[in-house]
């Protein structure tokens, strides 16, 4: 097929073609980010949590007045939360993920740092804190029962210190590239005293969103009463989920009446619930994107009609010449490759400079180099499905009619 009368044809008609190369640029460059953008937050959603979350129920309660002893009550609502049947495993604890309520600490290196290393979350764990989340061990080992402090001794004048904790795989890298944080120290919580890693999990996410730190979580020997933001979690079969939650808040409200339950759910569908928004922008982009091609298309479909109605006559001569029709369908869809072509061409500069923007202003990371070779690939074949039709009105006008048209 020559090229030079392609481009001669297009050279008559400059407008057209440079409406067209624009339309196909802008769509490249906004369906490259938008392709990026789904693929972000899909990522996002697939983040581990660290934890068996078809197994897990939470319960959150809070108590109507002040509690003589907290402390108690939570052994004992622990004691009869393990006794519901279907329950594998109890613990209490500060926060959960996907509950988006976190309790957070910067972390040191040195006690005298003015900044420091990282923020992480801190947990708080008593002694079936592990069973019950399914928390995987990569490193180390889990405290022992002589580790385990109340947390009223935290809030006492003595301020008892945590000289141990167990962290994250991620934590334990950004402290020590080296690998080697087993059995090394850091400071948190304003504290002058060293907090010991004795322990390497592979994965425990925050409760809330923090892409920078994410799976930056500490966790702590501490009791902590459910007065104190406790999550009871409870480790179960999923499909006997419901039926043990129920059961669960009745063994709660059968030991002490006086308190109202706040959250009940498993982590399955808090997940859900926690990524909703990701997932809600995801299908609005790809409505973008279907919008876009949509529109595309019919621009390219437009301009191809009204080129072969332009062209009958053209299209008649080269006909009678002994052009065949596969001819004339090659002759269209190689100019709209073309168009398509020149207008991808400028729309992958326009996509760096798209992404450019929103790196600036969204805090987006920057746009990886395979999804223009996608974009551009889709784009073709959108041309060349576009054109089909037009191209075969074409190559379907018999040359007596063409030339009796002149």
């Amino acid at each position: 097929m020559e090229i030079r009368p392609i481009l001669s044809t297009l050279g008559r008609h400059k407008t057209a073609a440079l409406l067209i190369v624009l339309q196909i640029a802008l769509t490249s460059a906004i369906v490259c980010n938008a392709l990026f953008l789904i693929g972000n937050r899909l990522e996002r959603m697939q983040r581990p949590s660290g934890v068996v979350e078809n197994e897990l129920v939470r319960i959150q309660i809070a108590g109507i007045g002040t509690s003589d002893n907290p402390q108690s009550r939570t052994r004992t609502d622990l004691a009869a939360l393990r006794a519901v049947p279907g329950v594998k495993a109890a613990s209490v604890t500060n926060e959960i993920v996907f509950d988006n309520s976190s309790w957070n600490s910067g972390v040191k290196l040195d006690p005298k740092q003015t900044h420091t290393n990282l923020n992480a979350t801190d947990y708080m764990a008593d002694d079936g804190f592990f069973d019950t989340l399914g928390l995987h061990l990569v490193e180390g080992r889990a405290f022992h029962a002589d580790e385990f402090m109340s947390f009223e001794s935290l809030d006492s004048a003595s301020a008892t210190k945590v000289p141990v904790a167990v962290v994250t795989r991620a934590m334990a890298d950004k402290l020590f590239p080296d690998g080697h944080a087993l059995g090394r120290d850091f400071y948190s919580w304003g504290d002058t005293s060293p907090t010991r890693i004795i322990g390497i999990v592979d994965n425990l996410a925050r409760p809330n969103d923090n892409p920078a730190g994410y799976q930056y979580s500490m966790i702590f020997p501490i009791r902590v009463p459910y007065t104190k933001g406790g999550r009871y979690i409870l480790r179960t079969d999923p499909a006997r989920r419901a039926e043990v939650m129920q059961a669960a808040v009745a063994a709660l409200q059968a030991g002490d009446p006086n308190r109202i339950v706040l959250n009940q759910d498993n982590l399955s569908d808090m997940r859900i619930k926690f990524y909703k928004q990701d997932r809600t922008m995801a299908w609005m982009l790809v409505l973008v994107i279907a919008l876009l091609l949509l529109v595309t298309a019919l621009g390219i479909v437009g301009l191809a009609s009204f080129w072969v109605q332009q062209r009958t006559r053209q299209i008649g001569v080269r006909r009678a010449l002994g052009a065949t029709r596969m001819q004339i369908l090659r002759y269209f869809q190689t100019e709209n490759f073309l168009l398509v072509t020149v207008g991808i061409v400028v729309g992958m500069l326009l996509a760096y400079a798209l992404n450019q923007l929103l790196m600036a202003k969204a805090e987006l990371p920057r746009l990886p180099y395979y999804y223009l070779p996608f974009g551009a690939v889709a784009l073709w074949l959108l041309g060349q499905l576009a054109v089909f039709w037009p191209a075969r009105r074409a190559a379907a006008v018999p040359p007596a009619i063409a030339t009796r048209s002149a």
